[in-house]
């Protein structure tokens, strides 16, 4: 039975594979023409609204399904820092179909090396080089520009993948500190079941199925100065923790 399972399993990372990538070079064209026509947040909404086709198309072929709780809470008018837990490959699809609106995300600049998804990874992502200090100030000057036009970004404020056994790796001061500084509320929001479906470090035991992704009530920062960051930061965590919890 242990065999069966490894061979379903391998099909189905090589099947999503292929389907990944052809569905992505589906949109290229239509992400390098709006990047090479419009600039901004008229530029950003036009190409979220590829990627969601693209995860759509992903998550159609690839059997998968992506369900939402609570997104009506959000005021599609306002610009949030969304952040989010990070603990498989199938994020970026839930955040992509999940988020309302279109919203610009915080990414490694690694990710760029990737072949097809590194073009479109660079047209859609603030880059940060967290090795460089240059890199990492000119990111979040491009942050605050965004949400001053009124564009929603994306954080994972764990900074990387968390490979540890508990629900959530310890928080990274930035998304809360830019949340006080801009005064920008902080939109959290949790994935569920997306590390059981596609696991990084055990590819073979990849399936279809259902993932989760949970939105909180907004956390309004009005009026918080920098003492209040961990504070901030530790409302943020637990809060996410304990749904994370509560739904595995």
């Amino acid at each position: 039975m242990n065999t069966i399972k490894r061979i379903f399993s391998l099909v189905f990372i090589i099947w999503s594979f292929l389907v990944f990538i052809s569905t992505m070079l589906l949109v290229v064209p239509f992400i390098f023409i709006s990047s090479a026509l419009f600039t901004g947040k008229k530029a950003t909404d036009i190409i979220s609204f590829f990627l969601n086709i693209w995860g759509w198309l992903f998550c159609i072929f690839s059997f998968f399904q992506i369900r939402t709780v609570n997104c009506k809470i959000l005021d599609p008018g306002r610009a949030y820092i969304y952040v989010c837990n990070h603990n498989s490959y199938l994020d970026a699809i839930a955040v992509v179909r999940a988020i309302p609106g279109s919203f610009k995300p915080l990414g490694k600049v690694e990710m760029v090396k990737i072949p097809i998804f590194g073009l479109i990874y660079q047209r859609v992502v603030v880059l940060i080089d967290r090795a460089s200090k240059e890199s990492r100030t000119k990111s979040v000057e491009e942050l605050k520009q965004d949400l001053a036009k009124g564009q929603s970004i994306l954080i994972f404020p764990e900074g990387t993948m968390n490979r540890s056994n508990q629900p959530l790796n310890e928080f990274y001061d930035g998304a809360f500190r830019l949340a006080i500084e801009t005064q920008t509320p902080i939109a959290p929001m949790v994935i569920i079941n997306a590390r059981k479906l596609f696991p990084r470090d055990n590819p073979l035991a990849a399936r279809p199925g259902v993932i989760t992704c949970v939105f909180h009530q907004p956390v309004e920062v009005i009026g918080l100065v920098a003492d209040d960051l961990e504070r901030l930061k530790k409302t943020v965590f637990d809060q996410m923790k304990a749904q994370i919890e509560k739904c595995n």
